[in-house]
């Protein structure tokens, strides 16, 4: 007599959607910050940061003595001013950004003040998921609140504390080291490329691109 045939095995099978719904529901609500959005402000604030880098001079260039002298006139010193700031303007936003760094780095307190404030920014507003209301103590605050009681946090504490004026005397320091050293570099002997000809045109649009709305695609 013959056997019986064997079925067979059954394959384990696993639902997607109860796979997903499982974190949500031992989380108990989403994350209150847009990842997608935020992960896409990042990459545009690096990519940009590095297209800017790639129109850096070489240090070497920007400090060499010989050339370096008195101008003759008022004139003679914003001319070289000019054209230096054209050709050296990668450097020079790195060079007043770190007069702007050891200003905060020097004040350990203020810079603590004003990472708190930009993480609220962002954390609160900028890149919260629009269908994730603020709730605080209880209360669940709009996003004209929200913004209203942000505007208000950073005017008491950019006006009541240190951190505006350290923000002032680090970007004065940076653009005095920049102006002096814009008037007294000769630039005869720098050759702009023709596509960077326009003072700042190209280093403005890297430095400045990653700041387009992170939702609009563009």
């Amino acid at each position: 007599m013959a056997s019986a045939p064997t079925p067979p095995p059954l394959l384990p099978v696993t639902n997607p959607a109860a796979a997903g719904s499982s974190p949500a529901a031992g989380g108990g609500s989403d994350a209150p910050i847009a990842t997608p959005a935020f992960r896409l402000f990042l990459s545009r604030l690096s990519d940009s940061a590095r297209r800017s880098l790639s129109d850096r001079r070489p240090w070497g260039e920007l400090v060499d003595r010989s050339a370096f002298s008195k101008p003759d006139s008022l004139s003679d010193a914003t001319s070289r001013l000019r054209r230096n700031l054209a050709y050296f303007r990668v450097n020079y936003a790195a060079v007043v950004a770190f007069a702007l760094g050891a200003s905060l780095l020097a004040h350990p307190f203020s810079l603590l003040i004003l990472l708190g404030l930009l993480a609220a920014w962002c954390f609160l507003y900028l890149f919260r998921a629009s269908d994730q209301p603020v709730v605080l103590f209880g209360r669940t605050f709009s996003d004209r609140e929200t913004l209203l009681g942000l505007v208000g946090a950073s005017f008491v504490l950019l006006f009541f504390t240190s951190v505006l004026s350290l923000i002032i005397s680090g970007l004065l320091v940076g653009g005095a080291l920049v102006a002096a050293h814009g008037a007294f570099r000769v630039p005869e002997d720098l050759f702009l490329d023709e596509p960077n000809a326009a003072p700042g045109n190209s280093a403005a649009q890297g430095l400045l691109s990653f700041l387009g709305a992170p939702g609009s695609g563009v």
